[in-house]
Order: structure tokens, then C-alpha cells, then sequence
């Protein structure tokens, strides 16, 4: 049976009026965009095998283990022939400023990390669109993901029209920039596809130029390894030594290839209460973050992107803000007191942080 009859007879829509509904409901639950992809990457796997070729990924093994269902997302989602991609705008501020980097005293966070938790937030609202869909045409077949699994969600959300994969490597949108979330709705539903964005990066490279690590080999190459966030988030064992200094106050996450980009000019500002700051994470002192406790990181972290990490990377890379912060007593006090941590790691960075400050360690 053609899938577009069967379709027309389920729902007495044909694919693009359903389609038009599909926007207004999406609008209605918060999402600013939603686009349409067909299933087929064949044209990106070429530079996903280069950057897994160049160990690009580092510790993130799952990259190269998962190759294949990214590239296929029918055999992630048996079924699927399209992806509906939607974006959701998050920056609670239209200040493209560096300054808070020179605040060497205060914690850097990255802004999509500061508030709750974006993944279930997204996965709830891709919940409630496919109920609407269901409401209109009947069971179908579908699956939602919020950055919880092998998708190449930039390509897909490239070829959906939201936006193009910027030097950067992030999703570049030409009237919102680049401060919004990605998530995905794999579905059955012979909906038609959007004309993939096209690149407006030109000949710009602040982004590839401001790196602090220098992690942009070229324009959308990036060295994970390097990675401010990668260093901060995925890597579990110990930062490089001559990474550390020029991660600066960055505890989880780094924004500046963001700060710097012209076209987030034309950020629009999030109306979602959960996406603002809890527990002063846009504004704290790196001595008194680092002297959270165990059970305060896990009371403070609740429903945050950051306890994902655990609390002994997270004293890590406090411990390594506090190197890169001016020598004052409370920088130097918090630091004694995590000298002989239980953990190895946390007590390497700790001293490090020590040398740095031209204290002698044991």
C-alpha cells in the first residue's frame, strides 16, 4: 500500500495539511521552529569517519561504537522515514559580552547548563506533539530523542532547514543564532521534507580564532580532545596540564565560539522558566562552589545537566579555576582544604592550582 493513501485515510488529511498543523502544534508547546528531514546522511558520512578516523572524539568511544546507527536512523528506530527536528530557544540574555570571563574569581557555567535540566524538559514537549499527532491521524509509528542517543541531530536538523552546521560546529540559525536546543521526533509518517538551510558563515573565523585551546583544527573541525567543554564534561580522568591554564574560570562548558559568533545578534530570548540560573551558577565565587559539600553538589545539582559529571570532576574543575584565579585568602583557603582529598584526581588539580598560586605542596 503507498504510505501517503494509507496516511490520507487515517487521519482525511493529506501529509502537508498535517504538516501544517504539526507547526502550529509545536508552536503551542514552546518550540520556535520545527523542520522536516528524510533519513538519508550518506553525504555527512564522510567527514564523521575523518573526525573518528583522527581520534577527534577522544574518550568518547561511543561515538565510534554507534557510527552506524547514527549514519542510519532506521536501524536506531526501525521504521522511520522522517525526522521531525525542532529547536527551542534558551539564552535568558542578548549580552554577547566576554567580561564574565574576566572575572576570574566568579565560576563560568555555561548558559544552557545554569537552569533544570533541558533534556527532559524537550522530551516531554516531543511527548506531547506526537499525542497530538496521534489524536489526529491514530497510532503511528514514532520515537523521541533529546541528545539520549546515536543521532546526528545537526546534520538532521541542517537538512530540516533549521539552521546550517556553522565553522564552529554548531547549528546556526539565520534569524536566532545559535542559543537554542535540538531535539528530534523519528517517525513513520510520510510527511514532506524541508529544503536543507544553506551556509552563511562566509569568510568569518572570530569563532575558530577566539578558541582559548585551540581546539578548531579548521573551519568544522573540531578536536574534541582540546575542548574546553569536552575537558569539563565528557572527560572523566585528568585535564592535561597545559590545557589548564587556558581554561581560565570555564568549570562545565564554554560558550565563546557562541559570544563571539555575529550572528547571535539576532538571539531571541527564552521565555521558559526552568532555563533560568538556580543556585547563583551565572554569578558565584569559584572558592564557594568549591567548598560545596558531597550532598550539597547532589541536593544543588538536582534536575541540572551538571551532576551528570559527579561531584569529584566537578571539584576538578573548580580546582582548576581556582589555579587560574587571582591569588586572594579565599582562593588559597578553599584550596587547603581539598589538599588531601580522598579522590587522587581532585588532589592532582588541587595541587596544581597550589604550584600555580607559588605554594609549595607536599
Amino acid at each position: 500500500m503507498n504510505p501517503e493513501s494509507s496516511l490520507t485515510e487515517k487521519a482525511a488529511l493529506n501529509p502537508d495539511q498535517l504538516l501544517v498543523l504539526i507547526r502550529q502544534w509545536a508552536q503551542e508547546l514552546g518550540f520556535q521552529q520545527v523542520g522536516v528531514a528524510d533519513i538519508d546522511l550518506s553525504a555527512h558520512q564522510p567527514h564523521l569517519d575523518a573526525w573518528l578516523a583522527n581520534h577527534f572524539h577522544g574518550d568518547m568511544q561511543y561515538m565510534q561504537r554507534h557510527r552506524d546507527l547514527r549514519l542510519n536512523p532506521a536501524q536506531l528506530h526501525p521504521g522511520t522515514l522522517r525526522v521531525l527536528s525542532v529547536r527551542m530557544d534558551y539564552s535568558l540574555s542578548l549580552e554577547q559580552s566576554l567580561a564574565p570571563l574576566q572575572q576570574k574569581h566568579t565560576a563560568y557555567v555555561s548558559r544552557y547548563a545554569r537552569g533544570r535540566d533541558y533534556h527532559k524538559l524537550i522530551r516531554r514537549r516531543l511527548q506531547r506533539l506526537a499525542e497530538r499527532i496521534s489524536a489526529q491521524v491514530g497510532d503511528f509509528g514514532y520515537r523521541a530523542f533529546v541528545d539520549s542517543a546515536p543521532v546526528l541531530e545537526r546534520a538532521l536538523a541542517e537538512k530540516a532547514g533549521l539552521g546550517w552546521i556553522g565553522k564552529n560546529t554548531m547549528l546556526i540559525n539565520k534569524q536566532a543564532g545559535s542559543w537554542f536546543f535540538l531535539g528530534e521526533l523519528f517517525t513513520d509518517l510520510p510527511l514532506p521534507v524541508d529544503p536543507p538551510a544553506s551556509a552563511h558563515c562566509g569568510s568569518c573565523k572570530a569563532c575558530l580564532d577566539i578558541c582559548p585551546t585551540q581546539a578548531f583544527v579548521g573551519p568544522n573541525q573540531l578536536d574534541a580532545r582540546r575542548c574546553i567543554s569536552y575537558l569539563t564534561i565528557e572527560l572523566k580522568g585528568t585535564i592535561p596540564e597545559e590545557l589548564r591554564a587556558p581554561m581560565g574560570n570555564r568549570v562545565f562548558g564554554c560558550d565563546d565560539c557562541q559570544l563571539i559568533c555575529p550572528w547571535n545578534k539576532f538571539t531571541h530570548l527564552s521565555e521558559e522558566p526552568d532555563f533560568s540560573p538556580r543556585h547563583a551558577l551565572d554569578s558565584s565565587e569559584l572558592s564557594v562552589l568549591f567548598l560545596w559539600s558531597a550532598e550539597m553538589f547532589e541536593q544543588r545539582t538536582e534536575g541540572s545537566a551538571i551532576r551528570r559529571i559527579g561531584y569529584e570532576a566537578w571539584l576538578r574543575n573548580l580546582a582548576v579555576g581556582l589555579g587560574n584565579a587571582p591569588t586572594t585568602i579565599p582562593v588559597l583557603e578553599a584550596l587547603r582544604q581539598r589538599e588531601h582529598h580522598e579522590s587522587a584526581l581532585v588532589r592532582e588539580h588541587v595541587q596544581w592550582a597550589l604550584r600555580q598560586h607559588g605554594v609549595t605542596t607536599s
